[in-house]
C-alpha cells in the first residue's frame, strides 16, 4: 500500500480549488506534490460528502500537468496502450495488477461494492489522467500505463507554480 500522504492544509485546499476551478470534493490527502511544492495529485474519498460513489481515488489537479496529459491522449497514447493489452501479455498482466492495486487501495478506505476502478482498468486504457495520477501517488512500477505516460511528459513544473498570488488561491507555504 502507498504512503499515507499529507493531510491537506487550508493552503492546499485553496491551491487545489484554484487548479480545478472549484472547491475540491472528497479531498482526503495530498497524494503527490509538484517540485514547486503545490499539490498536483490528491487522494479522494470513495464516496463524496453526499454519498455519491466516486471511484477515482487519485485525481490529477495541476492544470499544466493535466493539459500535457490531454495532449498525450489526443496524440493516441490511450489507443496504442489499449491495443497493446491484446498483444503484449506482460503489459496486460501488469495493467491487471494495477487495477487490483487500485481497488485494494480504495477498498481499504471504503468499499464501493464493485470491481469498477478508474481509467478503463483492466480492459482498456480510457483516461491517462487517472493513470499518471496513480503513478505519481504510488511511484513507478505500479501502473504501466501511468509509467509510460509520465515518462512521455515534459517538466510541467519548470515554469513555477501553476497557481499563486494572482489566482483565487493565496500562495502560502505548501509545507503546511
Amino acid at each position: 500500500m502507498s504512503e499515507p500522504g499529507d493531510l491537506p492544509t487550508d493552503a492546499d485546499r485553496d491551491a487545489v480549488a484554484a487548479q480545478i476551478g472549484r472547491r475540491p470534493r472528497g479531498l482526503r490527502r495530498v497524494a503527490h506534490r509538484c517540485p514547486c511544492g503545490l499539490p498536483d495529485v490528491v487522494e479522494t474519498a470513495p464516496r463524496l460528502e453526499d454519498g455519491t460513489p466516486f471511484p477515482t481515488l487519485y485525481y490529477a489537479t495541476c492544470p499544466r500537468l493535466t493539459s500535457r496529459i490531454g495532449t498525450l491522449e489526443a496524440d493516441g497514447l490511450m489507443r496504442e496502450q489499449t491495443e497493446r493489452l491484446a498483444t503484449d501479455a506482460d503489459f496486460a498482466a501488469r495493467y491487471a495488477k494495477a487495477h487490483a492495486d487500485y481497488l485494494a487501495e480504495r477498498d481499504a478506505i471504503e468499499s464501493l461494492g464493485t470491481d469498477v476502478s478508474a481509467g478503463g482498468m483492466p480492459e482498456r486504457v480510457k483516461c491517462l489522467h487517472v493513470h499518471v495520477a496513480h503513478t505519481l501517488a504510488r511511484g513507478s512500477g505500479v501502473n504501466p500505463a501511468g509509467d509510460e505516460a509520465l515518462d512521455a511528459l515534459d517538466a510541467w513544473w519548470q515554469a513555477g507554480p501553476c497557481v499563486g498570488p494572482g489566482s483565487d488561491a493565496a500562495r502560502a507555504d505548501p509545507s503546511g
